[in-house]
């Protein structure tokens, strides 16, 4: 037996296949593009590993999809392939646009091409999971209650919104075909592996060299923190007893405000690495605020701990800690993906900002 990952290469799809390999033992058949945040050496701990194939292709190439279903067989789709940083979408909303509208739609359709050509165990047991995002919720104020799976759409970014289009193509594609499909709506992840656009590890990597830990706004916007280890395995038990045609909201019950999220970073840094003058805090520094930027986002967990059993199993504390040291024991792989791209990148978005 055999799945099929899409963006396995990225930071979530790569901890996913990581974990998948560790414990389930069934062969993965990894469709990366490898754009900028698709990252080969996040999987250099499976080199050899005859149960990890890594392809090298576009969701959107759908000669290549078809290739791949007809061969492969695979019981399980598992979708994570998406441009994904919010900054970037508003920069350049073209490729997310590309990639997680049109490229979702190829893959679906080629999935269910394929799908209604199948016939027995393998049609009735397949599953097409597709791994969304809070944000095509929209914005929460102070005293409002958590997204719920029913929450209305409401996307404010160009990112969000892509994500919210790829939600109801796969919501359709179950209703109009039948294709068995499951979504799930994640809250911010963190952990091992994600790409240092992202502010937990952009913070970690900019408190080591002493440069500035910029901070949006009033630092007053608040996320629900999901450590990604168990994000992974909130996926593992979705794909596994899921309802298709359900959607599941996976959250960390952490929430916090984004400056105290720097804060409590700069205090791990101060005990594990210290600066020789001052502290990690000192370092901070509020910039002028990204447009639309949603006040805050929170997740009801209670229907997948109901119904399939999962809650979390990482605090905030103890999942930063280890995201921390994470960071700090890989200096290697860190230096690998401080490219000029990534350079240019963060004088793109940061360098031009009010201080």
């Amino acid at each position: 037996m055999t799945i099929l990952v899409t963006g396995g290469a990225g930071f979530i799809g790569a901890n996913f296949v990581i974990d998948w390999l560790a414990s389930a033992k069934e062969a993965i058949v990894n469709l990366d593009k490898l754009t900028y945040a698709g990252n080969a050496a996040n999987l250099a701990s499976l080199a050899g590993a005859p149960e990890h194939r890594f392809v090298r292709g576009d969701i959107g190439d759908r000669e290549l999809v078809r290739d791949l279903l007809e061969r492969l067989r695979p019981r399980a789709i598992v979708n994570f392939a998406a441009e994904s940083h919010v900054d970037r979408s508003i920069h350049g909303p073209a490729e997310f646009i590309q990639t997680n509208v049109v490229g979702t739609f190829s893959l679906l359709d080629e999935t269910r091409a394929w799908w209604q050509s199948q016939a027995g165990d393998l049609r009735a047991g397949f599953r097409f999971l597709h791994v969304s995002t809070d944000e095509v919720y929209g914005s929460l104020g102070p005293g409002d209650p958590a997204f719920v799976e029913t929450t209305p759409y409401a996307p404010n970014s160009p990112y969000s919104a892509s994500k919210a289009a790829s939600d109801h193509l796969v919501r359709a594609y179950h209703h109009t075909y039948g294709l068995p499909v499951l979504t799930t709506n994640c809250s911010n992840n963190y952990g091992p592996y994600q790409f240092p656009e992202k502010l937990i590890p952009l913070v970690i990597l900019n408190a080591t060299r002493g440069k500035p830990l910029p901070v949006y706004g009033d630092g007053m916007n608040v996320r629900d923190w999901l450590f990604v280890g168990d994000h992974c395995r909130a996926i593992r038990v979705v794909l596994a007893r899921g309802v298709p045609g359900e959607v599941y909201n996976i959250g960390g019950n952490s929430e916090r405000a984004n400056i105290d999220v720097v804060r409590r970073i700069c205090a791990l840094l101060d005990r594990l690495q210290p600066r020789q003058r001052g502290v990690h805090a000192d370092l901070i520094t509020f910039v002028t605020d990204r447009p639309g930027h949603d006040r805050r986002y929170a997740i009801d967990t209670s229907r997948i701990a109901r119904e399939l059993g999962w809650q979390p199993q990482e605090s905030f504390d103890s999942g930063l800690e280890r995201t921390v040291r994470w960071y700090l024991d890989n200096p290697a792989w860190v230096a690998g993906i401080e490219s000029g791209a990534y350079k240019q990148w963060l004088d793109a978005n940061y360098g031009a900002r009010d201080q």
